[in-house]
């Protein structure tokens, strides 16, 4: 099944190769808006919708939902605020949209370095994702895996530039929607009898025990806290989804798309229709963390006489012993007795059992012992969910060095031919260090990846809004609100999660807010420098101040 995929994909990049630039950066501005939402879904259903998420939820219970409100709240804040006036103005990137309406080189340039940043951050998360599924399908180290994924990436990144990346994130989304739906629908019928996971989590048993309150006994016996409260301060859920919902609205990968429409009035329309297609993911996500939780802890443990028992290692399951050898479970016997103790915090007996929690969706039909053409889907899947958005990443570094960069600031005199060129490596130096980054991620897949929303957040986001809606703001605040906002959220980000990992934990957090929500707070800081320095320095040019009335217009 990975195999026919990867088929897919480079067959259809190879059908609609890029032959300008206008095919490579925005496919020709031609592409149809439930195509558009289509593709756009896959790119924005990256490895960590697909793989990452469900397995974070599974692990947080309630905080988890942090991921789930922003990562869906954001899109609808980009369909209404920015897409349609972006498309309105026409450009390319989101560098080309910085560099004109602040009438300055110097704010394209901090634009592309932000870009490249945020990107690089990003795409770390998806080949990371690509590593963990081939390690585990094709028994190959998850070094390897990465290696594999970007040569795939690199063929039709490289080769279709946007325009072959939409027909293949169509083909993705197919692929993707359809390995999560099927083990979802299956595992639903199996656990509560319902074919509908939504209607499934909040299911009764025979016994007439809901499925979450069997979950939080299970918890609460193993020594975890209970499945559906929440440990996270207020402050912190808020500031982290509002970082993932700002972030969305920020992310240059997916404003991009936004520009291969021929119209506002469609950008609108594909934005609808990518909300659509995402919703089917995201609504099934919880009840996917659930029904893995609640597999996983009867897994490891059994009833005897009304008490919770554990299993011995040597009758663990086969997917439990499949897992072990990609080294992302990890069995450690303390007492050696022979016994699998799996335990929380609250437990008085040692944890013995370690459990990425990015495997958890992937393992999913393995647990409820599914069929093997399933389990094969799932990897397709998650290939499909990771090597959708680390093209659109990609694409976007290619296109911030060679139009923005090259063309936009050193050397404006290329030809159409010499700028496609140079995009054509800049995406292939791109792809190796993006493998670089996915051999040695930063965190877990959807961590990475938040890490990535809070930097969009805290230096996109206030320059595209205040350069929509304020006609005062001019080119002195916005770069000095990217540079504070991005150095700021970035400085926090790398202090407690490379430094001093020791701190990491809410009494030393700024007002309790962790690394995954600060860039609400870098995307503040940005708001106010920006505001405070155009306050005191010259308005923009008449000819910007018309521009920005003229995207407003319908």
């Amino acid at each position: 099944m990975v195999g026919l995929s990867f088929a897919l994909y480079i067959g259809v990049a190879l059908w609609s190769k890029a032959r300008s630039t206008g095919d490579f950066y925005v496919a020709g501005s031609n592409v149809h808006p439930i195509v558009n939402g289509m593709a756009t879904a896959a790119d924005w259903m990256s490895a960590a919708s697909f793989i990452s998420m469900a397995g974070l939820v599974s692990f947080m219970g309630r905080d988890g939902s942090v991921y789930l409100l922003g990562w869906t709240g954001g899109y609808v804040l980009l369909a209404l605020l920015l897409a349609p006036y972006l498309r309105k103005f026409g450009k390319y990137t989101v560098p080309d949209f910085v560099g004109d309406r602040y009438y300055s080189q110097l704010a394209r340039i901090v634009a592309v370095v932000c870009a490249v940043f945020v990107s690089f951050t990003y795409v770390s998360g998806q080949m990371r994702g690509v590593g963990i599924v081939l390690s585990r399908f094709l028994n190959v180290n998850a070094t390897l895996g990465v290696i594999i994924g970007i040569g795939i990436v690199f063929f039709y990144a490289v080769l279709g530039g946007m325009k072959g990346i939409t027909y293949t994130q169509v083909a993705q989304y197919c692929v993707l929607i359809f390995a999560y739906m099927v083990p979802a629908i299956f595992i639903s019928i199996l656990i509560t009898n319902n074919p509908i996971p939504q209607l499934g989590m909040g299911a009764v048993d025979d016994a007439g025990i809901n499925l979450l309150d069997r979950l939080n006994g299970l918890n609460e016996a193993l020594g975890f806290d209970r499945y559906t409260d929440g440990s996270k301060s207020k402050i912190d859920v808020f500031c982290f989804t509002a970082a993932l919902m700002l972030g969305t609205a920020g992310l240059p990968h997916v404003i991009i798309r936004f520009y291969t429409v021929r119209k506002a009035s469609e950008a609108r329309a594909s934005a609808g229709w990518a909300l659509l297609f995402i919703a089917l993911l995201y609504t099934t996500a919880p009840a996917v963390a659930i029904f893995a939780r609640t597999n996983l802890l009867e897994t490891v443990t059994y009833e005897q006489n009304g008490e919770l028992q554990d299993i011995r290692y040597d009758d663990a399951p086969e997917w439990f012993k499949n897992w072990e050898k990609t080294e992302l479970i990890k069995f450690n016997d303390i007492n050696e007795d022979g016994k699998i103790q799996y335990r929380g915090s609250k437990s008085e007996t040692e944890n013995e059992l370690e459990i990425n929690q990015d495997i958890m969706v992937l393992a999913n039909p393995e647990i409820a012992k599914l069929p093997n053409w399933i389990i094969g889907l799932v990897a397709a899947g998650g290939l499909a969910a990771a090597l959708s958005t680390a093209a659109g990443l990609l694409l976007v570094i290619s296109t911030a060095v060679a139009h923005d960069l090259l063309k936009g600031c050193i050397a404006p005199h290329l030809t159409e031919k010499q700028e496609l060129r140079a995009a054509r490596i800049a995406a292939g130096v791109a792809v190796c260090i993006a493998g670089y980054l996915g051999i040695n991620p930063p965190g877990f897949v959807g961590e990475v990846v938040a890490f990535a929303f809070g930097l969009a957040a805290s230096s996109f986001f206030p320059a595209i809004v205040m350069g929509i809606f304020t006609k005062r703001m001019n080119k002195d605040g916005a770069v000095a609100g990217m540079i504070v906002g991005i150095t700021f959220t970035a400085a926090y980000i790398i202090f407690f999660k490379f430094i001093r990992k020791d701190f990491d934990s809410p009494e030393f957090w700024l007002w309790g807010i962790s690394p995954e929500g600060i860039g609400t707070i870098g995307m503040l800081l940005n708001f106010i420098v920006a505001s405070v320095v155009s306050a005191f320095t010259p308005q923009p040019p008449d000819d910007v101040q018309a521009l920005v009335e003229d995207i407003r217009v319908p």
